[in-house]
C-alpha cells in the first residue's frame, strides 16, 4: 500500500476513535442537574403515588446506580479495554487518539520532500510530460501498424473464403 492510502486509512481510524471516544463520553457521562430550580423528579418506590417513572427518569436513574455495569457490558470497540472503572475510559481512550495521531505523523514524516523547488518540480513536470508524448506517439504508430496488419489478415481469410466457396459444385 502506498503512503497516500496509508495516510487515508490513519485518517479513517483518527476519525472512528474520536467518533467512539466522543460517544462513550456521553454513554457513560453520570446524569448532571442543570439547576436547582427544577424539582427533582419523582422516585419509583414513593409510597402513595400512581404515576410511574417515565422511561428517560427510568434511565437516568439507572445509569447513575448501574454506571459500571453499563461500562462493562456495553463495550464501544473493540479496541477499547473491558474495564468496570468508568474513570481509566477516558484515559484509555485519549492515549489511543494519541497513538493514532503518532502514527499519522510519523507517515507523514515519511512523505518524500520535494527537491529543488518549485521550478525544478515544474521543469520535472515538462520532462515527464515530453516522455509521455514520445511513448503515446510510439504506440499511436504501434496502433496503426497493428490495425494495417488486421485488415491485411481479415482480407487474406475473406479469400481465402470465397476461393473455398468458390470450388464447391452446387447442389
Amino acid at each position: 500500500m502506498d503512503i497516500i492510502s496509508q495516510l487515508q486509512e490513519q485518517v479513517n481510524t483518527i476519525a472512528a476513535i474520536a467518533f467512539n471516544t466522543f460517544g462513550t463520553l456521553q454513554r457513560d457521562a453520570p446524569p448532571v442537574r442543570l439547576s436547582t430550580n427544577y424539582p427533582e423528579p419523582p422516585s419509583s418506590a414513593a409510597p402513595n403515588t400512581a404515576v410511574a417513572p417515565s422511561p428517560a427518569t427510568a434511565a437516568a436513574t439507572a445509569a447513575a446506580t448501574n454506571a459500571t455495569t453499563t461500562a462493562s457490558t456495553n463495550p464501544t470497540t473493540e479496541e477499547v479495554p473491558n474495564t468496570n472503572n468508568i474513570s481509566e475510559t477516558p484515559k484509555i481512550l485519549s492515549a489511543e487518539l494519541v497513538k493514532a495521531a503518532k502514527q499519522f505523523d510519523a507517515l507523514v514524516a515519511a512523505l518524500p520532500l520535494s527537491e529543488g523547488g518549485e521550478e525544478a518540480q515544474l521543469s520535472r513536470i515538462a520532462e515527464l510530460q515530453a516522455e509521455n508524448d514520445l511513448v503515446g506517439q510510439e504506440l499511436q504508430k504501434q496502433l496503426e501498424a497493428a490495425e494495417n496488419e488486421l485488415k491485411q489478415v481479415q482480407a487474406l481469410f475473406n479469400e481465402a473464403a470465397d476461393n473455398c466457396l468458390n470450388l464447391k459444385k452446387p447442389d
